[in-house]
């Protein structure tokens, strides 16, 4: 059967907790990399993570055995700077609440990054920072006291890393949020700029994101109307599946990305509910029934997916089953 991919022309993946954990490749993630490309799609990775530029970014990869060029690697700081070009005139001072990366990036976006009150700066940038300086956090807060616009590259709460579920840049925009009142305006998942940033930059036409979060990832994908698969490798699992609204449930679900590898998965619908190869859910009488739960990882996937649909096109409470599934995180 035809594998998933093959009715896309480009792949586009979320890094943190789809491609990599920290520092460490997901098993089996380069070698299923490295069969998709064989397949004739185009490869993008897609972060919102604005502390690294693209070089440094794909330099990683290619230490996690990945070939990956600059070019192949679209974050936020891209995106925002496009925001801002049309929002702020060439050459206009900015305070960067974040990395070098990110003081680097709107450089050469055509923006003059300063560090301090008096260079009277229009607009404060703000991008995640593994080791936030309080200092440059209150500058940022004063500058938009005092006028700055504000804007920051993504609203991600947290990242997935090797060490666990740590704090992201939507953790640290909060703190200025508590201090000036509003939020700023945003260019990653799931607002449009990065992913529009990125069908751009690749010149694709029909691309499948792939990602680990249904807030950012998929439904930033649903955003722009594109196709999705959500895999269970990173922060997410099957309890934000069943509470994702509309916008946000993904079009395909899989183990990890060698999902594009596999046929789509089968779902059928039969009376009073779906079926996914062997695996049924069926509301009757009011009460949920389904088959035995499966002994294997993917056939409890195949469950969640009867499963998910009972609940979201039918109503069926299904959150006893899911309990049930303890292959599926």
């Amino acid at each position: 059967m035809t594998a998933l991919v093959e009715s896309y022309d480009a792949a586009l993946f979320d890094l943190d907790g789809v491609i990599y954990l920290g520092p460490h490749a997901i098993d089996g993630v380069p070698e299923a990399l490295t069969e998709i490309r064989a397949r004739g799609a185009r490869l993008g990775y897609v972060t919102n993570n604005a502390a690294r530029t693209p070089a440094q970014v794909a330099a990683h990869l290619r230490e996690l055995g990945i070939d990956a060029e600059a070019g192949d690697v679209v974050n936020s700081t891209q995106a925002t700077v496009t925001m801002l070009q049309g929002r702020l005139p060439a050459g206009a001072r900015v305070i960067a609440v974040g990395t070098a990366a990110l003081v680097e990036q709107l450089a050469e976006g055509g923006f003059q990054p300063v560090s301090s009150l008096e260079e009277q700066p229009v607009a404060v940038v703000q991008g995640y920072h593994p080791q936030l300086p309080w200092p440059l956090l209150e500058t940022g807060i004063m500058a938009i006291h005092r006028g700055a616009q504000w804007f920051a590259t993504n609203p991600d709460q947290t990242r997935p890393t090797e060490r666990g579920i740590l704090p992201g840049c939507g953790a640290q925009v909060d703190l200025i949020a508590s201090c000036v009142g509003f939020r700023p305006e945003m260019a990653g998942k799931p607002y449009r700029p990065l992913l529009d940033e990125t069908v751009r930059r690749l010149g694709a036409t029909s691309p499948i994101f792939v990602g680990d979060r249904v807030d950012t990832d998929i439904i930033g994908a649903g955003n722009v109307g594109m196709d999705s698969l959500f895999v269970f490798t990173g922060a997410h699992g099957k309890r934000d599946l069943l509470e994702a609204p509309p916008v946000g449930r993904p079009t395909h679900i899989g183990r990890d990305i060698s999902a594009l590898l596999a046929p789509p998965r089968p779902l059928e619908s039969v009376e009073g509910g779906y079926r996914v190869r062997g695996a049924q859910v069926r509301l009757v009488d009011g009460a949920t029934r389904a088959t035995p739960v499966p002994p294997d990882l993917e056939g409890q996937l195949d469950l969640l997916w009867a499963a998910l649909h009972a609940a979201w096109f039918q109503g069926g409470d299904v959150s006893g089953l899911l309990d049930d599934l303890d292959l599926v995180p």
